[in-house]
């Protein structure tokens, strides 16, 4: 198999008349049965057993040179000494599947010449699914000891070797073995320097990859086929193999983005090249302490820790470590100490034991680290507003902290100055010619037409449709609606309906009800394709059961069937009005979604076909993808283009002017309180139009009384008339800047300005780091919405993650976890590559994690390769080869000393192999230990998962702490664990793990000898934690329990989260409770046979009861009205309340990320019913009392859950 697709080089062969394809044809077969017969004699014999022991003898080098010629053709074969056996095989191969079959593939070089590529596309398309198995080449080391993989080499003078190497090696060693090995063959003193070549291949996505980082091993390249092509390597070499890293890192190489044919990606990468030069420049003037800070800010916290303090009031105990040193001091300072009075005092104590006075040195020469992390303490905030001994305290754990000599971080500093230096080098030795500054709107010709000129009604002409998925017998139409965010702009413009088979030709004029002038700058254009049938075929064909799964409308008597939707913008990114000839290449219409149906008119129906949600972006599989072939007219012999924003300032002032100034006059009281209600509604609340013309009358007012209700004056404008959107820009100039967290709504896609979400973005200039990295999860999924690769989200977010490494380093996961979307991958793969270059160090970093999750997931494939394979294999078997391939030198190198995904600061060490393990799920996750690096001794476990999607896991954990740090901004804190969970691709991430914790089956199967009865002892947990906690200790633990599951019993309620089985619920030794695995929210509830398993609102068992009376059966009392239980679940629940808003936010801008459990407005309905939103905080309150008593009434139900749940995982 490797024979046939390691001869294909740079050979131009002449394409020949209609006749020769199939001359080509019986010359094959010819030839085949030449083979046949050559095999069946001892020459063949001796051939193939040659070939057998040495894959070298495939083909001769005569051969390879003949037919690498570039003047080769067939008809040279008749002058010619007769080609080996396996060279006749190549040859028909190469000619047969390239040649004859693949000429679509290759690129035309002239006139009657076809250029076959070496083995890209046109091969691959072509190969037979047998190819396939070598997919799983890089994976097998391990478990049969062949460290050896078998590679055919092609190098640029046509000479074809074949050779053993081993997989570990790096592509610099593989190369220098090449260089010997070629030696022994023809033409070598031509391939001159060795230095002056690199390998290309064929990478995993099947794109050719320029391998110019040699550093890298053959294993983690990954190669499609084991075939690498030798080439000579281009000019500029430090800045190929920086773009080499970045495409690796990101998951997509930058060539990729360079043969894109798209001017505003062009003008966007330019734009950002600029901006990362001047970035790191600015990086380069800094001073190791500004630089400090920037990578490793201390976290800031404040509010009381009162209750936390060791020992006398105020005071805490500190072990500090010595990074000169192996000794540790224990120092005992009052919590109001600064950073610089704890130093002195630690540094005071260690000179008294290791040196004298002449020793000591300046407290400037030494900073202050977390033990256990890269986390830097600094600043003039006393010790109990830093995070990490807040945790601590109340962990009760006592703080460890380390004194570093600032020669330490010097030595940092300089080593990421002296990248930057390198880069900044052969950038200036290569300048571009400088281009002129750019104006804030209009970028096109100064020759145009402003679109408040035109007054002619905006059509389009819908030429036909190509590919399109419908039976023969349906007819199909097209819908096209106008769209300014949600808001449909007129009326839906209807095609008539066009019969034939996959392609429907209209050649007709869609007209919409709107003049070109009113037509909003960020307005979209959104198609719905769908088949029209009279009535449902009984028999059901392919295509009509593949229909029958997607939303089924009922209208006049007809089926109306979603094919397909798509959606462009009116104005490109210049603003300028689209004109000619476009096609659209579409995406698939609700896939999965139930099937529906309408007995009414369907016209609402109709309208959610159109999905003006969805992205701009065409799809890029277009192989497949339904076509729609459009065209815009042109209204003006010069562009049309949209405004300035000056110009807008312009045009409202005029009608200002011009208008009665009475009419901006301010309301009354009567209509102060109308206002006030409406403007207090939760944000999924539905405005009528009498409320919207309210809200515009009284914009002033709203101004000066509601700042905060900017979102729903931006609902009440009527983006159809230019002259409100342009007053409506004028107003936003004067407007009262919103808290971050009230502009977080702006961003939603309801929304859609440009100046708006500026706007917005310039409001969330005001949030600190740690408040950004809370919100970074909605902030990048509603990049979504821009409908332009630059706009203001970009650029704040580039520029924030560049002044801040953690900020950088979430923002790259959380753009790289979805680089798999079609839909975003060339919008976040630009997002990534800007960062990158900014961010030239830190590829570094990443590219170690990027590349140990590789090996994770190579070993977690292993695990499940072995299970499917030897069903009868012992788990000791499993776990055995497991552990052999993680003591690989490949595997040690990759997973040792690295930065950890879910904690930055967090430095891995290596792997402890003897405490790891896989889990016995269906995707059997690995539980990976690692031993810190900055601290002897500690450990940390990490579960990398690879077939589930944690991306709803952690938008479900993101909540809970913000859940955490609303409570405790009002002076609760109910104890949350809200551990670490990343998704770092597709279904593949990792979770932390929880040290000293367990789970309530672990606990109640192990106080028992049945399975069945362990989940009814109600002394299990409480023995439990005594057993954890002897002594004095007992009450603390019991109260950290008390305080969780308050916290939790809220939390689940309010986000409606299913499943909480006994394996779903743990607790730590110190008592606390916490949930994990949230694959149910938003009251998804499990059920069987149609019967819910799930009957209480929130898991209260008389377990936990038990434990919160402290063992005191006849302690009901503790449940009454005044408990200090009850009332904190009540106070914590109108804490959420006051922050419903917040909540539904966050969720609804989330909506576009396609999680399972979030995919419509409906989904978040769950939210505001358990939030009560709309009531009062009486009747909120009398609701959620009345949900406490279910769950202590129902809670029996859970037990009985919990057993059935024990007996099927009895392990």
């Amino acid at each position: 198999m490797r024979g046939r697709c390691s001869m294909v080089g740079p050979t131009h062969v002449p394409l020949a008349a209609p006749i020769v394809p199939f001359a080509l044809a019986l010359l094959a077969l010819a030839l085949l049965a030449l083979a046949l017969l050559d095999v069946a004699s001892k020459r063949a014999k001796n051939v193939f057993s040659s070939f057998a022991r040495d894959s070298s003898a495939l083909i001769s080098p005569e051969d390879v040179a003949f037919l690498a010629c570039p003047s080769f053709s067939p008809m040279q074969l008749a002058g010619r000494q007769p080609l080996s056996i396996a060279g006749v095989w190549v040859w028909v191969w190469v000619w047969v599947w390239v040649g004859g079959c693949g000429q679509g593939h290759g690129s035309v070089q002239g006139s009657g010449m076809f250029r076959v590529p070496w083995f890209g596309c046109g091969v691959l398309s072509a190969m037979p699914p047998a190819m396939t198995d070598l997919l799983d080449l890089w994976v097998e080391p391990g478990l049969d000891g062949d460290d050896q993989v078998t590679v055919d080499f092609l190098l640029p003078t046509g000479v074809y070797i074949k050779m053993d190497v081993p997989r570990q090696s790096s592509l610099q060693c593989i190369k220098q073995m090449l260089w010997k090995q070629a030696q022994g063959y023809p033409l070598f003193t031509l391939l001159g320097e060795m230095d002056s070549h690199i390998f290309e291949c064929v990478n995993q996505a099947a794109v050719h990859e320029e391998l110019e980082d040699e550093s890298r091993r053959l294993c983690d390249v990954r190669p499609f086929l084991p075939v690498l092509r030798l080439i000579a390597r281009n000019c500029g070499r430090a800045e190929r193999l920086l773009d080499s890293k970045i495409g690796v890192l990101i998951g997509k190489g930058l060539h990729e983005l360079d043969a894109l044919q798209d001017q505003e990606v062009k003008d966007f990468r330019s734009k950002m090249q600029r901006i990362s030069e001047e970035n790191m420049q600015c990086v380069h003037m800094m001073s190791w302490g500004e630089w400090l800070q920037s990578c490793f800010s201390p976290q800031i916290e404040a509010g009381p820790v009162n209750g936390y303090c060791d020992g006398s009031e105020g005071e805490v105990k500190i072990i500090m470590h010595y990074s000169e040193s192996q000794d540790t001091a224990s120092l005992k300072v009052p919590l109001s100490c600064t950073v610089a009075e704890l130093m002195e005092q630690a540094l005071r104590k260690w000179l008294t034991t290791h040196g004298s006075e002449e020793d000591e040195g300046c407290l400037g020469d030494y900073v202050l680290r977390v033990s256990a992390k890269l986390e830097f303490l600094f600043g003039d905030h006393p010790l109990h507003h830093y995070r990490y001994i807040r945790s601590c305290l109340l962990a009760q754990e006592v703080p460890h902290l380390t004194l570093v000599h600032c020669s330490v971080v010097k030595a940092m500093f300089e080593r990421e100055i002296c990248t930057i230096g390198g880069v900044l080098a052969w950038k200036a030795s290569n300048l571009p010619l400088p281009l002129p500054p750019k104006k804030r709107g209009l970028t096109v010709s100064q020759v145009h037409t402003c679109v408040w000129e035109v007054h002619s009604q905006f059509k389009i002409t819908l030429v036909k449709g190509i590919k399109v998925n419908a039976e023969e017998t349906a007819k199909v139409q097209v819908r096209a609606g106008l769209f300014h965010g949600t808001e449909l702009l007129g009326k839906v413009a209807v095609s008539s309906e066009s019969s034939g088979r996959s392609e429907h030709v209209w050649n007709k004029a869609l007209e919409f009800d709107l003049s070109i002038c009113d037509i909003p700058r960020m307005s979209r254009l959104c198609f719905a394709i769908y088949a029209v049938m009279d009535k449902v075929k009984k028999q059901k064909s392919t295509k009509s059961v593949q229909m029958n799964k997607h939303q089924t409308i009922r209208k006049s008597g007809k089926l109306l069937y979603p094919i397909a939707w798509v959606n462009t913008m009116v104005f490109d990114y210049r603003g300028q009005m689209k004109t000619g000839d476009i096609t659209l290449h579409t995406w698939s219409s609700f896939p999965g979604e139930k099937m529906s149906t309408v007995t009414s008119s369907g016209k609402h129906e109709l309208e959610e076909m159109l999905n003006p949600i969805g992205t701009i972006q065409t799809n890029p599989y277009r192989e497949n993808a339904t076509a729609l072939h459009i065209r815009f007219p042109e209204y003006s012999p010069q562009p049309v283009v949209f405004p300035p924003f000056d110009k807008i300032l312009e045009k409202a002032a005029e009608i200002a002017g011009a208008s009665d100034t009475l009419s901006m006059g301010r309301g009354g009281k009567k209509f102060y309180v109308e206002l006030k209600e409406i403007m207090e509604r939760d944000p999924l609340s539905q405005l009528c139009e009498n409320e919207k013309d309210l809200i515009w009358t009284l914009r002033y007012d709203c101004r000066e009384n509601f700042p905060q209700s900017l979102p729903k004056l931006l609902l009440s404008v009527k983006w159809s008339k230019h002259e409100d959107m342009a007053q409506l820009q004028a107003l936003l100039q004067i407007w009262p800047k919103l808290s971050p967290r009230d502009a977080l709504e702006l961003l939603d896609f309801n929304y859609p300005d440009q100046y708006v979400r500026e706007y917005a973005v310039n409001c969330l200039q005001d949030m600190s780091d740690e408040e950004l990295s809370q919100y970074l999860l909605q902030l990048v999924q509603v990049l979504r919405y821009e409908p332009y690769y630059d706009c203001a989200l970009t650029r704040f977010l580039l520029r924030r993650a560049q002044a801040n490494r953690k900020i950088g380093h979430f923002l790259f996961w959380h753009l790289r976890s979805e680089m798999h979307m079609p839909a975003v991958c060339v919008q976040f793969a630009l997002i990534l590559e800007a960062y990158c270059r900014c961010s030239v160090p830190h590829i570094e970093v990443l590219k170690k994690q990027v590349e140990a999750l590789s090996k994770l997931k190579a070993v977690n494939e292993l695990i499940k390769l072995g299970t499917i394979k030897t069903k009868k294999m012992k788990e000791a078997q499993l776990k055995d080869a497991m552990m052999k391939c993680l003591r690989q030198t490949g595997f040690i190198e990759t997973l040792s000393d690295l930065h950890s995904p879910l904690d930055p600061q967090v430095l891995l060490a290596g792997v402890n192999v003897e405490r790891c393990r896989y889990m016995d799920s269906k995707m059997k996750p690995l539980w990976i230990v690692y031993n810190n690096k900055l601290l002897v001794g500690d450990t940390m476990g990490i579960i990398f998962k690879n077939g589930d999607d944690l991306r709803q896991d952690m938008l479900t954990l993101q909540i809970l702490r913000l859940m955490d740090i609303l409570w405790k901004e009002a002076n609760l804190d109910l104890r949350i664990v809200p551990y670490g969970c990343l998704a770092t691709g597709d279904r593949t991430g990792l979770i932390e793990v929880v040290s000293y914790s367990e789970t309530i089956a672990n606990i109640q199967k192990n106080s028992s000898n049945m399975a069945a009865a362990a989940a009814f002892n109600k002394d299990a947990l409480l023995n439990w934690l005594k057993d954890k906690n002897p002594g004095d200790a007992l009450e603390k633990a019991i109260e950290e329990f008390t305080l969780s599951c308050a916290g939790y019993c809220v939390a689940t309620y309010v986000l409606g989260i299913g499943d909480r089985h006994s394996d779903n619920i743990m607790v730590r030794s110190t008592g606390q409770l916490f949930h994990i695995d949230f694959g149910h929210i938003l009251g998804n509830f499990k059920s069987k046979f149609g019967i819910k398993r799930e009957r209480v609102p929130f898991i209260l068992t008389h377990d936990f009861i038990h434990v919160i009376q402290q063992g005191k059966t006849g302690n009901t009392e503790k449940f009454g009205r005044q408990d200090a239980f009850r009332q904190n679940c009540e106070d914590a629940y109108l804490i959420l309340r006051k922050n419903g808003n917040l909540f539904i936010t966050l969720f609804a801008l989330m909506l576009t990320a396609g999680l399972p459990e979030l995919t419509s407005v409906k989904d978040i309905q769950y939210l505001k019913d358990s939030l009560a939103l709309g009531k009062t905080d009486e009747d909120a309150l009398k609701q959620f009392r009345q949900k406490f008593d279910e769950a202590l009434r129902e809670s029996w139900t859970t037990k009985v859950n919990w057993m059935a749940h024990n007996v099927a995982h009895p392990s």
